[in-house]
């Protein structure tokens, strides 16, 4: 006993020093957070996300977003850096092999998928598999963390680099420093150049466009809130917050061009978190440490549908976690919602009318 409360001191002196010694990979500042709102009325915790079917159980790792094609075929960006195709016989073929980590992806207009691609930037791909590289910087500085995407009808492409300073498996990081450095962008095919439309995002995550094309919303899923930047109009160039204080860190985001969006949180607030937020010098300290000690998301399944006047009209959950986890994306096609996930091994279908 005494040999093993020996070691037991050794390791938390060799832990104390290790402290206090290495650099931090952060660089946090402190935030006090809003209070979480109550899960009453609109956002009643239920079981709808348990209802939904489960597409290639057990043969994907991550399809953190999906899209559907004009064949009705689904395709998932996964882990290892694959795009799948699903057909109908729920056989899973791969599309092609990005070679990083897709997230975001819609069809444009001439059957061409568009992807978000952590590491190797915005990326156009044809229907044969043929990677073309749209975009890897903007105003000079290289995307790190290329993120979620929509299109306009007139082709233009608004997405998100999530972080100019931490990369995709970091992302926590970035949770713990707290400081802005995400971005929105606008890429036009004619002219092959990027604008920046918006900096200094806390973690910018999913874009979706309104209906009529007058506003384009970007989640900062590390203040629990979706920013409005005006196209169109008295305001155009101009933004304000859509929401705020969100029950759960929103990650994709997606319009329905029919007067809602809908928003994937794949974990619910966390008191833990937000109490975090307020000691900067307890975040240095965590960074240090291994993954295993970070912060980690509610195995609890949840998306909203709000809509254009930044009203929550629908909550969809999974409280036990069990089903959908950690969603990050909410696809709607149809009658139906696509469900992806950063890391479980399935996709959902959901009958939504």
């Amino acid at each position: 006993m005494k040999k093993l409360l020996g070691l037991l001191a050794l390791l938390i002196a060799a832990l104390a020093i290790y402290l206090a010694v290495a650099p931090s990979p952060i660089d946090p500042q402190a935030w006090d957070a809003p209070k979480a709102p109550t899960m009453t009325g609109v956002l009643e915790p239920n079981d709808t996300l348990m209802k939904a079917e489960l597409i290639a159980l057990g043969q994907v790792h991550g399809p953190e977003d999906t899209a559907v094609d004009a064949q009705g075929r689904l395709l998932a960006g996964l882990h290892d850096g694959r795009i799948v195709r699903i057909g109908a016989d729920g056989k899973v073929e791969t599309f092609v092999d990005t070679g990083g980590r897709p997230l975001g992806m819609d069809f444009d207009a001439a059957g061409n998928l568009v992807v978000g691609d952590a590491y190797k930037g915005l990326l156009r791909i044809d229907p044969q598999g043929q990677i073309t590289v749209l975009a890897t910087e903007a105003e000079g500085l290289p995307f790190r963390f290329t993120d979620d995407l929509d299109i306009a009808r007139d082709g233009r492409i608004y997405f998100t680099d999530a972080s100019s300073k931490f990369e995709q498996p970091d992302y926590l990081l970035d949770l713990l420093e707290a400081r802005p450095h995400g971005r929105l962008m606008r890429f036009d095919p004619a002219t092959g150049k990027t604008e920046v439309l918006l900096k200094d995002l806390y973690f910018a995550n999913g874009v979706a466009l309104s209906a009529n094309e007058d506003f384009v919303l970007v989640n900062e899923t590390y203040r629990y809130r979706i920013t409005r930047y005006w196209l169109t109009g008295d305001k155009a160039g101009s933004h304000d917050i859509f929401i705020d204080n969100l029950p759960g860190l929103p990650d994709n985001l997606q319009g329905d061009r029919q007067g809602s969006f809908w928003v994937a949180l794949p974990s619910p607030r966390k008191a833990d978190a937000d109490f975090l937020h307020t000691q900067p010098w307890l975040k240095a300290q965590i960074a240090k440490l291994p993954r295993m000690f970070w912060p980690k998301p509610v195995p609890y399944g949840l998306a909203l549908q709000i809509d254009e006047k930044g009203e929550i009209i629908r909550s969809l959950h999974d409280t036990s976690g069990t089903h959908l986890r950690m969603v990050t994306s909410v696809k709607p096609v149809g009658d139906y919602l696509y469900l992806g996930s950063l890391d479980n091994d399935r996709i959902g279908k959901l009958k939504i009318r």
